[in-house]
């Protein structure tokens, strides 16, 4: 990974700072511009703490119209603006740089309508994940992506990044669920995209602006999806002698045609970790661990689980356990969401993003376990294994600037791997910096130059989250 640390700061804005944050407090109020070095500090990195920078200032607004002046004041004195919603990006892809100010959206995070009858709901982008569902729950509906860091990531950052989550298996990802956007361009024109219909007319710019990691314009507001909760759901625990066989039978239930609410795998490493903090009751004689969940009425749910362990026979599953209660169900769960905090209570460690096709499981798996093995680095595996979104935890130790060029040059190898096998180097989590300069590995400099045309197009002056997604090296002719 190339240390962001290379593009230099424009030193005209830098010079300019006073007046500059004189300029944006007349746009919003006072207490929405943060410039003393104690506030700005909360904003130097994401979720990705390799890296670090303060940036000239952060701004919160409250509204549509202050983004609107903010970015437009921006885009007259060519300040570069990070879009930033709770900070908990994995790649790099909220980092400011000295010349930029963070934007963002924390404070817009109201729910504006909700339609049970067209079964959508409006909300601003600053809203939590988990408060979507929560706030149609009570009429029995919910908001299908769940990403682990649902208590705390915003949509917004979801949107970016097109997150996904344990459910995405059979709901899909972030673009799946999302029918409309108010999107701030980066000269402050205000623009809707999509709506309440299923099927908007024209272009289909929702699946360019989901996924685009801010660089196109900054969202306010997003039209989602919210769909009836099933009758039932009920998760089994189906542990594995091998993650090869672990990985085998997520193949095999996929393709028998089979598609389960969400496939979800632990190893060994894992499994202890998490067990001993959410006392799920997994089971500790194992080396992988499937969590998988049906839903339906109660007998559809009891012929799904009898099926599937069925089909799992020929991979001798061991500890099967079927949930018997909701309290059961929400203590399994609860282990799986809360992995990456667990594992990070143990070591520090890197987390990657890679997608595979599920043909390719097995194998992946056991070449992972090799490239960490001769890194001399440990690894912890868990994902979303039915829809072949890896998420390896190389864990490694932070203070030691050996360590720490291992375990980069360890993922990299992972991803690198994943698109070597007919995968893509991310599934939610984004390129970033993280992955900027291994977007080489999967595009030819002419895929990257039309890719960069299109941002183009929407900041012509490249001052929307630059440094990001692009290797630095690749430049429009």
């Amino acid at each position: 990974m190339t240390d962001p640390a290379i593009l230099e700061p424009d030193a005209g804005v830098l010079d300019r700072r006073d007046a500059l944050i004189r300029g944006l407090r007349e746009l919003v109020p006072d207490s929405s511009v943060i410039a003393d070095e104690d506030g700005r500090r909360a904003f130097e990195t994401d979720a990705l703490t390799a890296y670090k920078q303060m940036p000239l200032a952060a701004v919160l607004p409250a509204s549509t119209q202050q983004v609107s002046r903010v970015l437009k004041f921006c885009k007259e004195n060519g300040v570069k603006v990070i879009a930033r919603g709770a900070g908990t990006s994995l790649c790099g892809g909220a980092l400011p740089s000295q010349d930029s100010i963070v934007l963002g959206v924390s404070k817009m995070n109201k729910v504006i309508d909700i339609n049970f009858e067209n079964r959508t709901a409006c909300v601003q982008a600053g809203i939590t994940n988990i408060d979507i569902s929560n706030a149609v729950s009570r009429n029995g509906f919910f908001y299908a992506p769940d990403p682990s860091s649902q208590l705390a990531c915003t949509l917004a950052g979801n949107l970016a990044m097109n997150s996904g989550g344990a459910h995405c298996l059979k709901y899909g990802v972030t673009t799946n669920n999302v029918l409309g956007l108010k999107i701030v361009l980066m000269d402050g024109e205000i623009i809707d995209i999509g709506g309440e219909e299923l099927d908007a007319p024209g272009y289909d710019l929702l699946g360019l602006i989901i996924g685009s990691e801010g660089q196109f314009g900054v969202v306010t507001e997003a039209t989602v999806r919210i769909l009836r909760s099933a009758e039932g759901a009920r998760p089994m625990l189906m542990g594995f002698a091998s993650s090869e066989a672990a990985g085998d039978c997520v193949s095999a239930i996929i393709g028998s045609g089979i598609i389960p609410v969400a496939i979800e795998f632990m190893d060994k490493p894992a499994i202890h970790v998490c067990e001993e903090f959410a006392k799920a009751g997994y089971p500790l004689d194992v080396e992988a661990l499937l969590i998988i969940e049906v839903e339906g009425s109660e007998d559809e749910i009891e012929d799904l689980l009898d099926r599937i362990q069925e089909i799992a026979k020929p991979f001798k599953p061991t500890g099967i356990r079927v949930s018997q209660s909701a309290e059961e169900s929400a203590a399994i769960w609860l282990g799986r969401k809360s992995a990456f905090g667990a594992i990070g209570r143990i070591s520090d460690y890197y987390c990657m993003d890679g997608v595979i096709p599920l043909s390719k499981l097995s194998e992946v798996l056991t070449d992972i376990g090799r490239i960490c093995e001769r890194h001399k680095l440990r690894v912890a595996n868990i994902f979303h294994a039915g829809d072949g979104n890896l998420h390896p935890l190389i864990l490694y130790e932070a203070n030691d600037p050996s360590q720490v060029e291992r375990a980069e040059k360890c993922g990299a190898e992972v991803l690198e791997l994943c698109v070597k096998v007919g995968g893509c180097l991310t599934g939610e989590h984004g390129v970033g910096i993280e992955k900027r300069d291994l977007m080489l590995t999967q595009f030819n400099r002419v895929d990257l130059e039309h890719q960069m045309r299109i941002k183009t197009v929407f900041d012509p002056d490249w001052l929307l989250n630059p440094a990001k997604v692009f290797p630095l090296e690749v430049r429009l002719k």
